[in-house]
């Protein structure tokens, strides 16, 4: 991660601004207690009421300097806190972004989310008004000081006495809210996570009627963070009583002893209002520093957070020097890829060649390592053993965008977002696919139809991940967004599983038209019959191999499939061909 002074040191002029804005008014708010001492000692004992008036105009004019140069300093402090968190976020979005599928497969969306706004959030904070607080907050203590000793060395003891007991509490304070505060924001995460799942799933919830299990849930969660945030309170409320105690002190023990000095005649009366004055200055600054360690612990918290994701490091990473391949044709090569997860063996000695056009269907039971076939070429994962090659190049040798970008995936778990169906088409390519290829797409998705039936069309805007649309389709607008893309290779994995026999013909009959390469994995016999091969995968091993005929004559896993998904399709034909030998025999006699 960058370190957060690399985000000031960039706009550190505007801070010198700020700094600057900052000492011009603690400088006024400094000579408001001198003209307090002159109109004491000068208008009201002394009886020189042609000052009054000039003095008056002074506290206006510092009055009205003050607000100009307060308002400047805080513009900028927030103007600067918000771009550089916009940076900060942005940074912190496109570092987990660049991350691999192995991080997402162990962290949550809730506790990301609540990383990526709520510790921002935090940082900003602590970039804005508090950082700023705090740099006004040593100028006013250093300024009150200076001002308070040439008025009276004696009586400024007070002050320099009452400020480390202050400090000292306000690191008491630090510490103890340092480590409530990363329980606090890892309970936050952990309820976004809740919250996110049960929202995004409520389908589910309620098709199971679920409900009060998961209230329940997410009351456990909310309590939870509730008991930290009143362990937080109780802290703060246990300690920032004393802060208010040595500052309501502070005036009083000056007015006293100040109150002596000025009846036995070492001090003037004007001296000790202004001293007095000076002492309910730095009285605030005092009272400041409990809640300021309490937003700072807050913030500290978040940063450590932030910091974690940061340590993370993509596992998929490009070579120095990758090759770029002028024009990606589609052959494809596996050539005795292994692939192990958490220490689990997925694929074995997995080895075809798919030349550039052609098209190769992959079967399976579920679990058999179908998909992951499609994960490592797509380099979501690396190969444990072997190699993958497109167009004779080792996918390891090029760049990721390269790869990925030649290939259009329809993936098992269609994922639209909430956005008009146009947009959810153009994702592969958004600025570069034009209506008519829109039309086009979905016209060979068999979307056309029910498209152009609803009120808006194409300008519809689908509801989260699809919501009000049929599973159907929403694998069809899936399948319009891959063909818009007009890539070399187009994978399809288990893409028509919720389209009916009609339906998926028509799809795989446009699908046949277009001059790629394809991957069709499906349990289905109808979506990988026509493939130029076929290949049976059982624990992750290639168990079968062949075309339709072949493996139809083998009578292993893909026959007993055909039988089971068309054997009382072929008994009915089997008796009708019966009836009409018998009728014709029938008739010959």
């Amino acid at each position: 991660m960058k370190k957060i002074s690399s985000y000031i040191v960039k706009y550190w002029y505007v801070y010198g601004f700020a700094i600057f804005c900052t000492v011009i008014a603690v400088s006024l708010d400094m000579l408001s207690p001198q003209v307090t001492k002159r109109i004491i000692d000068d208008v009201i004992v002394g009886g020189n009421l042609n000052l009054l008036t000039r003095l008056l105009i002074l506290i206006l004019s510092i009055g009205i300097g003050r607000c100009i140069f307060q308002y400047l300093k805080e513009y900028t402090y927030d103007v600067i806190s918000s771009k550089i968190t916009m940076k900060m976020r942005k940074d912190l979005f496109n570092h987990i972004q660049g991350l691999s599928l192995s991080f997402f497969d162990k962290n949550n969306t809730g506790e990301l989310m609540s990383m990526v706004k709520d510790d921002i959030d935090k940082i900003w904070a602590a970039l804005g008004f508090i950082s700023m607080l705090i740099i006004e907050v040593i100028i006013h203590t250093s300024m009150v000081l200076f001002c308070m000793f040439r008025l009276n060395p004696g009586l400024t003891i007070l002050p320099i006495i009452a400020m480390p007991m202050m400090g000292g509490l306000a690191v008491l304070m630090e510490k103890k809210l340092g480590k409530i505060y990363e329980q606090i924001s890892e309970e936050n995460a952990a309820l976004n996570t809740v919250a996110q799942e049960n929202l995004s799933g409520v389908r589910t919830v309620k098709a199971f009627a679920r409900e009060k299990h998961e209230i329940q849930k997410f009351l456990s969660h909310n309590n939870r963070y509730y008991d930290l945030n009143m362990k937080q309170s109780s802290v703060f409320i246990k300690l920032y009583p004393y802060f208010q105690l040595v500052t309501k002190l502070l005036p009083l023990l000056a007015i006293i002893i100040g109150g002596y000095q000025v009846i036995e005649g070492d001090i003037s009366l004007g001296t000790l209002g202004a001293f007095t004055e000076y002492s309910m200055n730095i009285v605030w600054p005092m009272e400041m520093l409990g809640w300021l360690s309490n937003s700072f612990a807050s913030a500290v918290a978040s940063i450590k957070r932030v910091n974690k994701i940061y340590k993370e490091q993509p596992v998929i990473k490009e070579i120095e020097q990758p090759v770029i391949l002028e024009e990606v044709a589609g052959a494809i090569t596996f050539d005795k890829v292994s692939f192990n997860l958490s220490d689990k063996n997925i694929l074995t000695d997995i080895s075809f060649d798919l030349a550039a056009g052609k098209t190769i269907g992959i079967m399976g039971a579920t679990g058999t390592g179908k998909s992951s076939i499609i994960n490592l070429l797509q380099r979501f994962y690396d190969v444990t053993e072997g190699e993958i090659k497109l167009d004779g190049v080792n996918i390891k040798d090029l760049t990721i965008k390269q790869l990925r970008s030649n290939i259009s995936l329809v993936m098992q778990d269609v994922f639209l977002f909430s956005d008009t169906i146009t947009e959810n088409v153009k994702m592969g390519k958004k600025y570069l696919i034009q209506q008519e290829e829109i039309v086009a797409a979905v016209s060979n998705a068999q979307a056309k139809d029910f498209i152009e039936r609803m009120e808006e069309q194409y300008e519809t805007i689908i509801g989260e991940r699809g919501v009000g649309l049929s599973g159907g389709q929403k694998q069809r607008i899936s399948i319009a967004r891959a063909l818009a893309k007009k890539t070399p290779i187009l994978v399809l994995d288990d893409s028509t599983s919720a389209l009916d026999m009609e339906t998926e013909h028509l799809i795989q009959k446009a699908l046949a038209e277009l001059n790629s390469t394809k991957i069709i994995i499906a349990h289905r016999i109808s979506a990988v019959k026509n493939a130029d091969e076929i290949i049976i995968l059982e624990e992750g091993k290639i168990v079968e191999r062949g075309d339709h005929d072949s493996l139809m004559q083998a009578k292993g896993y893909y026959y007993k499939t055909f039988i089971a998904q068309y054997g009382d399709y072929l008994e009915e034909i089997d008796r009708i061909s019966e009836r009409l030998e018998e009728r014709e025999v029938a008739a010959c006699q």
